[in-house]
């Protein structure tokens, strides 16, 4: 039988406080993530929901961070 092993999750606001870089840089870098590379979203009451990141998750974004830092910017058309 397969277990969970995830035992807490950050939210995109903490994992940008943590990584002192822009909430809405990551959000839009983390929005390339699956659930297997460790982004969750958290359901509130309404039509709300959080993006949040186990630890793994936290290290997947660290590594998409370095990636799209390398890559030259894209020409605006």
């Amino acid at each position: 039988m397969h277990v969970n092993k995830v035992s807490r999750v950050r939210t995109i606001d903490r994992v940008a406080k943590d990584l002192d870089e822009d909430v809405d840089f990551l959000f839009d870098v983390a929005i390339e993530m699956e659930p297997e590379d460790g982004l969750i979203w958290v359901l509130s009451l309404g039509d709300e929901s959080v993006m949040a990141l186990t630890d793994d998750g936290v290290d997947s974004l660290v590594e998409l961070l370095k990636i799209h830092r390398e890559m030259p910017p894209r020409e605006e058309r």
